[in-house]
């Protein structure tokens, strides 16, 4: 059997719904317990209505945002794994990095000849894991970790500071793979400059024009920008 029948296979597919509709019957009883208690707050039953509407059209955005990277994603991991890990942990670019760091640690890259399916089950089994470690530390660390920020934003220039700390962390993260790429040839530099610029752009336009959903479009125009002029220059 093929890699990329592998990745598609019916069986895959049957366990990735599973997970999806556990996410969805999550969601439905979030929303009929936010409705439930809306008096004990003041709400009356438009003012939940019309929260509820307008959380909907907020999400959009960033949905879209997640959209276009899970499209080149799928690509690469399959329908079936892509689909169930940006519906758990609602990022694809989150999960993007992931499948890139397992792959790099098994020794291939995603797309590669000799991408395999060892490498496939490798990153399926990153993913899943890397998941659930975040479910263990909200489960048992959220409200420590609240009370801790709480500390540290209470001090002079906290907020800056955890602002720095989680900034520092994500340039960390991304730089790695950036500069893996960065030394192969100037065509792949470009291309990594050209999505730089293009993030720092829309990031700048979002804080000028008060548009906050322009911020999660960043990364999925980054990418487009990216293959576009690695595609003219290719």
């Amino acid at each position: 059997m093929q890699i990329g029948e592998i990745m598609n296979s019916g069986v895959l597919w049957g366990f990735c719904l599973v997970v999806v509709a556990i996410v969805v019957f999550q969601g439905i009883v979030f929303t009929r317990s936010a409705l439930q208690v809306r008096e004990s707050v003041g709400m009356t039953a438009q003012e939940a209505k019309s929260a509820m509407k307008t959380g909907a059209i907020a999400a959009i955005g960033p949905s879209l945002g997640n959209i276009i990277i899970a499209v080149s994603l799928m690509t690469l991991i399959g329908n079936p794994l892509t689909m169930m890990r940006s519906a758990i942990i609602g990022s694809s670019a989150t999960e993007s990095l992931g499948a890139q760091m397992a792959s790099s640690a098994y020794g291939t890259e995603l797309g590669a000849a000799n991408f395999g399916p060892e490498a496939f089950t490798t990153i399926a089994w990153t993913l899943c894991i890397g998941g659930t470690g975040w479910l263990i530390v909200t489960l048992f660390f959220t409200k420590s970790l609240g009370t801790f920020q709480k500390k540290i934003t209470a001090k002079k220039n906290g907020t800056k500071k955890m602002v720095i700390i989680s900034t520092a962390a994500m340039l960390g993260a991304f730089g790695y793979f950036a500069a893996n790429e960065a030394v192969k040839s100037s065509g792949h530099t470009v291309v990594i400059v050209t999505s730089i610029l293009i993030t720092i752009l829309t990031l700048l336009a979002a804080n000028k024009l008060r548009q906050n959903w322009l911020k999660e479009w960043a990364l999925g125009f980054a990418i487009i920008g990216g293959l576009t002029v690695g595609y003219f220059i290719g």
